[in-house]
């Protein structure tokens, strides 16, 4: 994932699009934002009495939310399987998240500027990869941008 993102990001960057480009240890889906919330043991529990085979997925696009712009996930039936069901554990767990519609998508770039030259590029080579397992993660903000810190992962069966 982050080899073909990469690449889109030193093509904006070859088209003077500025912005805040996401680097690559940073790169993920959000299945499930949960925000401030203080008990992650309590988010483990929940997210590991799911049971999940594992899959994969294929990034084959990008577009844009204004000036935010994303890799997307083709259709997957199994990923969309897998945010349903982890929503549906912390609903069932009294744990609160965003209940916006879940999109599956990777952020690469945030507050992109210059953008007349980038827009042009929409397609990408579709790029394959495997889904093993699902992590959960503590953003905090670093006078560089976020850190992400794996608190807890849980495998595929």
């Amino acid at each position: 994932m982050a080899g073909l993102i990469s690449d889109v990001q030193k093509t904006f960057r070859q088209q003077n699009v500025r912005g805040n480009y996401t680097p690559p240890e940073n790169l993920h889906i959000t299945l499930a934002f949960i925000g401030e919330y203080n008990d992650p043991d309590k988010v483990m529990a929940a997210m590991s009495r799911m049971r999940f085979a594992p899959f994969s997925v294929t990034m084959d696009h990008i577009g844009c939310f204004g000036d935010l712009w994303w890799a997307g996930i083709a259709e997957n039936k199994a990923l969309e399987a897998l945010a349903r069901d982890l929503r549906r554990a912390l609903a069932e767990a009294d744990i609160p998240f965003d209940k916006k519609h879940f999109r599956a998508h990777v952020t690469f770039l945030r507050r992109a500027e210059n953008m007349n030259a980038a827009s042009v590029l929409k397609q990408i080579r579709p790029v394959t990869m495997a889904v093993n397992g699902i992590s959960l993660m503590l953003s905090t903000r670093g006078k560089n941008g976020m850190i992400y810190t794996e608190l807890g992962y849980v495998a595929a069966e």
